[in-house]
């Protein structure tokens, strides 16, 4: 093999382990607790009466929701169910 062939391997073995290294946990974030996952979130949901309802909405309106959650200080969910519930009750 020539010299720069072993160059060119040493390089691909590097650029692998790179691929394969999980990232370091900086500053504090390995401490966290962990994230649930979909699989259980779908369970909690279920177990809260949530139903998963998907709609198109127009990106000024989503814009409008999450300032809107954002100022509020609630998660979205519960913004849209809000106005949702008090938009039916008129």
């Amino acid at each position: 093999m020539k010299k720069t062939d072993l160059e060119k391997n040493k390089a691909l073995k590097l650029m692998g382990d790179l691929k394969h290294a999980q990232t370091p946990a900086r500053f504090g974030q390995g401490a966290a607790a962990p994230a649930i996952d979909r699989r259980e979130q779908r369970r909690l949901d279920q177990a809260a009466g949530l139903v998963s309802f998907p709609v198109k909405l127009p990106q000024e309106l989503v814009d409008q929701l999450r300032a809107r959650a954002q100022t509020s200080g609630e998660p979205i969910n519960d913004v849209v169910a809000t106005l949702l519930t008090s938009a039916l009750k008129g």
